[in-house]
């Protein structure tokens, strides 16, 4: 299936894209979608196995070149290994996407010092110096695109998603910022900031994920990237996905405290989550 629509124009060949955490969700979502319009993939995942197999499937459905690149984002040398490897395999992107992330649902204290290493590393460290470079490289050429993923949680502090909120928050305004830095040069910077999506991150049951979708409570990935996509290549700054998700994010910032304070009593403190 491409994209739910096995026509699509091809308006993308001969583009070399970037993708992390390329091997399912969002992430594998994006790489159909652009290998439905022609785009060659780098794929860069840490799960070897899992990121081979899918990129072999990708070449072979969509009838472009895959380079799966086995790295853990969240080491601290991961930006030098993508790059070093891109250079000496003679390869020059065209597109970024920085995709990969984790969730955690849980009191700030009770999260292990290393996943809040994680969080940073991942979400502040690897997209940080990932568009840095990026951004460079395509401002010499004269042109290229970024998209960097935050989150609606970006705008909504609530207890128990600190650190993705926070790390989040921190994604969309250096986007924000970049955008602007890189604007003259014809690289555009875009960050999307989606509400729900129907994705295995938050670990909501399958028939609850197919009956948020059907009213509308959660979008399916294909839908989201197909619309961020669209948004990145027509160098816009920020999308956000559906009108509910844009009015909840006034809702939420105007909510108080009691509110907020309902749900560490009733999810955190009962551990609902765990």
């Amino acid at each position: 299936m491409q994209s739910g629509n096995s026509k699509m124009k091809r308006d993308l060949g001969g583009r070399l894209a970037v993708v992390t955490g390329a091997d399912s969700g969002i992430g594998l979502c994006f790489c159909r979608e652009l290998a439905a319009r022609g785009a060659d993939l780098v794929m860069v995942s840490n799960r070897d196995g899992i990121l081979q197999e899918t990129a072999a499937n990708i070449a072979g459905e969509f009838y472009v070149k895959t380079h799966p690149f086995f790295c853990d984002l969240s080491d601290p040398l991961a930006h030098d290994k993508i790059i070093d490897w891109l250079d000496l395999s003679g390869l020059n992107p065209d597109m970024l996407i920085n995709n990969a992330g984790i969730f955690a649902f849980d009191m700030l204290t009770s999260i292990p010092e290393g996943k809040i290493n994680c969080f940073l590393d991942l979400h502040c460290r690897a997209v940080t110096l990932l568009s840095r470079s990026f951004a460079a490289r395509f401002a010499e050429r004269g042109g290229g695109r970024i998209l960097n993923m935050s989150s609606m949680s970006c705008w909504t502090p609530m207890p128990g998603i600190a650190m993705y909120a926070a790390t989040k928050a921190y994604i969309r305004v250096f986007s924000r910022a970049l955008h602007y830095e890189m604007r003259d040069s014809g690289v555009s910077v875009t960050v999307a900031c989606p509400g729900g999506i129907a994705t295995d991150l938050f670990g909501l049951p399958e028939n609850l994920k197919k009956l948020a979708v059907r009213i509308g409570a959660i979008q399916t990935p294909e839908k989201f990237v197909h619309k961020a996509l669209n948004h990145t290549l027509r160098g816009k700054r920020q999308y956000i996905n559906g009108l509910l998700n844009r009015i909840g994010i006034v809702a939420v910032g105007i909510a108080p405290t009691s509110v907020r304070m309902l749900v560490k009593h009733k999810m955190l403190d009962r551990g609902i989550h765990r």
